[in-house]
Parts: structure tokens; sequence; C-alpha cells
């Protein structure tokens, strides 16, 4: 198939997914043959046929290089830049987002996410061929073959910023339509939380159902406050089948981008929403705020509750307390030369007319022992995960580096084979707690053996970062600032 043939296609793909207007045909495809650099065209080919744009670019891709057209390396730019040029503009992104809005909150999130996917901006096919599975402990554990590991903290410090210093980071709304970082097929909604300008986009490499990020318009600092808990609580009053979380505003324990306020969230139900209460408090000024320690493998108070106000203010109350804790026999150290090292992880998903905001109690401190952080992943599970356990990962759904699967399905064939090769001894601890039970393994159901130990390894992840061991340690760091047990 020839580039001019698949133009035809792509033209006839976005006057059926993407929204393009008859009168607009020749106009798009007259850029996008511009950016293929052809001079000319023949209505040649078959027409469109439910291809899916992923089908659609790979076959421009394949032909493009062929025909001398770009080069493979260029390919992903060439492609972006050509259904950038099928799309509908961002004003008229907002306004079909708006006007679905109207009538559902479900059916516009639904269209937009539907939107951005057939747009090729968020990379659903390739999501699709990520491993997941849910283990036996309820966590939920993905290996995400399209995104490279993150292991500097300091770039999440930067927010990824670009040399050129335009657009400030790799969230700012000024990356819509950006060729420098191929997003000119980046498309955003505006919302409003606490009364301030926000837009919501999709992830293109989501972790989970319909993974999005609330950014502020303004390109400000990460930082948790009351204000913080009202927005959250904005956006589920206008979205409940979402969820909605911020991480925690430090390096170590926070997410990728910490130089741009901005949220998490989508439509899947992580484990965390799950959990039970461990201990049920309350606080004599807020008696109808149920508040629970959770039965969770890292540190967790839930406040539930009807009224806005209140949720806001404990949440609030419950931060500041915990910012001012120190425990030199637990290793809780709130700052120090350093600067600070305590912060809250907020979530909230709303059921019915109750909040329920989750506050992830988080430390990144470091020791001589545990350089990397006390209250991180500890060096024997850095082969599994290295990278800051943020929102998502405090929240039972693990992702976990690409280069796991060759190397895991490596394992497997030492663990049926009853000899650890050389090429996995770095893997010695999951080999050797596999193997223990003498069973005997083929490396189909070693694999199977390799995904729950990986549940487990995750599981002892999240204890290593609970700031307190036990429920009872929990309930009396709440005791101490005015809860009590009921």
């Amino acid at each position: 198939m020839t580039c001019l043939e698949i133009v035809k296609k792509l033209v006839g793909f976005a006057r059926a997914k993407l929204m393009l207007d008859k009168r607009n045909e020749l106009y798009a495809r007259n850029a996008v043959l511009g950016i293929l650099g052809l001079e000319s065209y023949a209505d040649e080919g078959a027409p469109y046929a439910g291809e899916s744009s992923a089908q659609l670019l790979s076959l421009l891709t394949e032909a493009g290089t062929k025909e001398g057209l770009f080069s493979e390396e260029d390919a992903e730019s060439v492609t972006d830049a050509v259904m950038g040029a099928l799309m509908i503009s961002p004003k008229e992104t907002d306004e079909a987002f708006a006007l679905r809005l109207r009538n559902s909150s479900v059916r516009a999130m639904d269209w937009f996410y539907e939107y951005s996917v057939n747009a090729d901006y968020v990379k659903k096919e390739k999501l699709d061929k990520n491993p997941r599975f849910r283990a036996k402990n309820g966590l939920i554990v993905t290996i995400n073959l399209a995104k490279p590991e993150f292991r500097d903290p300091k770039k999440a410090a930067s927010g990824n910023a670009t040399k050129g210093g335009y657009p400030k980071c790799s969230i700012c709304r000024e990356n819509e339509g950006w060729g420098g970082r191929n997003k000119r097929t980046l498309r955003t909604v505006s919302l409003k939380l606490g009364g301030e300008n926000w837009f919501w986009q999709y992830s293109p490499y989501g972790y989970f159902k319909q993974h999005g990020i609330a950014v502020n318009c303004e390109h400000t600092p990460m930082h948790v406050d009351k204000n913080t808990f009202l927005k959250l609580m904005d956006f589920v009053d206008s979205f409940p089948h979402y969820f909605l979380g911020c991480n925690a505003p430090l390096p170590r324990i926070g997410g990728s981008v910490l130089a741009h306020d901005h949220f998490q969230g989508g439509g899947e139900r992580l484990p965390i929403f799950d959990a039970k209460s461990a201990i049920d408090m309350r606080h004599k000024s807020f008696p109808d705020v149920a508040v629970s320690v959770l039965d969770w493998f890292g540190t967790a108070v839930r406040l539930t509750g009807v009224n806005r106000e209140a949720i806001a203010v404990l949440s609030e109350y419950v931060r500041t307390s915990w910012l001012n804790y120190r425990n030199d026999a637990l290793g809780i150290i709130p700052e120090d030369a350093d600067g600070v090292h305590s912060a809250v992880s907020p979530t909230v998903v709303k059921s019915g007319k109750e909040y329920e905001m989750t506050l992830i109690l988080r430390n990144n401190v470091t020791s001589e022992q545990y350089p990397d952080g006390v209250f991180h992943a500890h060096p024997e599970f850095h082969v599994i995960k290295k990278e800051s356990i943020g929102l998502i990962e405090a929240q039972g759904l693990f992702i976990l580096p690409g280069r796991l699967k060759a190397q895991l399905a490596e394992l497997a064939k030492s663990i049926a084979a009853g000899k650890l090769s050389d090429g996995s001894k770095e893997f010695r601890l999951l080999y050797d707690e596999i193997t223990q039970s003498g069973e005997t393994f083929s490396e189909e159901t070693a694999l199977d053996a390799i995904n729950e130990e990986l549940g487990s390894i995750c599981q002892r992840i999240l204890n290593n970062t609970a700031v307190f061991k036990t429920h009872r340690e929990t309930a009396e760091f709440l005791q101490g600032v005015g809860f009590y047990a009921i």
C-alpha cells in the first residue's frame, strides 16, 4: 500500500472518528501531504474500512520509510504531525466536551478518552499488551512495556523541564500541539477546581482505566493543603465515577513531576479503596466524620462524611499534625538540614453523597543504611522496583519496569531447570523463595509462581513505606493529636 492510499484512509478515519468536518477535509488532506512531502494527490486505493489509528499509522510508517519520505527515527514525529493535522482544534475539543458534560459526566469523559485513543495520543493498543494481574493479596501488578524506567528524583523536582524552557515542564498546557515533544495530538479540556483554572488530559501511557491528570493552568509547584482537599472534592462532585488523588510533594515519595501542581485519577477502583477499617476513631470537634485506621500495607487514614468543609478541615489537621510529628525510635524525622521529609498523599472517591478521603502518611528521610529512603523499597527489592513509590503504587497498583518481562522469563527457565543461571543471579531472592518448597516447576508454572512472588514483594515494599508498622502505632499517633477510638 502506498502513502497516497494510506492518506486517503487516514482522511476517511478522521471523518469517522476525529470529527473532521467535510468542509475541512481538503484543507486537512493538503496539510498531511505537506507533512509527508508529497506534491500531488491521486484519489486511489480503498477507502477507510474500520482500521484503528494505530494500524493506519503503522502502515504509514512502513510505506513512508520504504518510499524514502522519512526515516524510522523520524516516524514518531511524522505520524504525530499527521494525526495532529486531522484533529479538531483545542477550542472545538473543549466545546464538544462541555456539550456532552451538560447531559452526563460519564458520557463526556468516555467521549474524550475515546477521542484521545483515536487520535493516537493515548497508546491503548500498546497499553493493552502490558502484562497485568491481581495477586492473591489483592494488589494489582503491571509491567509497563511502553515507558522507560524512571530513577532520577532530580528530574521530578524540575518537572522534566526542557533546555529551552518552553514549555516550562512536561505537563504545562503549552504542550498542547507542541512538536518538540510530539504533542501535536494532545488535547485538553477545561476545569474549574477551587475557583481556579485547571485542565484535564489523559495519560498517553496510562496505568489503569482512563488514567488522566488534572493540571493547574499556572505553572506552580506541587503542594498539599486544605485547598487541595477541597479541589479534589470539587472534581469528584463533577465526576463521581472517577477517583482523584495527589502525590506527596516531595522527591522519592512523590511523582515524576513535582514542579507543576497536578492530580491523578481515573475510572478504576484501586485496591486501597476496598481496604477495611482496622480501628474506628473520631475527633470531638467533628463527630459526624468517621475516621478509620485502614487495614492496609502502608500507613493510611480514611475520613468519611457528607460535609465537605469538615472533611477538608480535619484532613488538614491530620496533615499538619503529621508534618510536625517526630519519633526517633521509629526513624520518623519530619525535618532536618536536608529539608522537610514528611507529607501526605490524599485521594478521594465519592459514594452517593459521602466523600471518602484517604490520607497516606509518607516520609522520605534517608539514612546511611537506606540512602534511597528509609520508608522506600529496601535494597533487596530494587531489582524489581527502585523508582519512587508514588500515589498509584501506594494505593495498591504497582507499575514495574518493562525490562522485567524478559528477565522474569529467563528466571522461569532457571526455576524449571532447578539451577539459577548467571543471567538471573540478581533475582536470587525470588528464586530461593519460589524453590524452597522443593516443588518441581515447568516454565509455565514457574511464571505463575513468579507472579505471586511479585505480589508478595510489592506487599513488602508497601510495608517498607509504612511509617507506622502496626495499626496500634497509627492509632496512637492520632490519639496524640486529639482523636479517640470508638
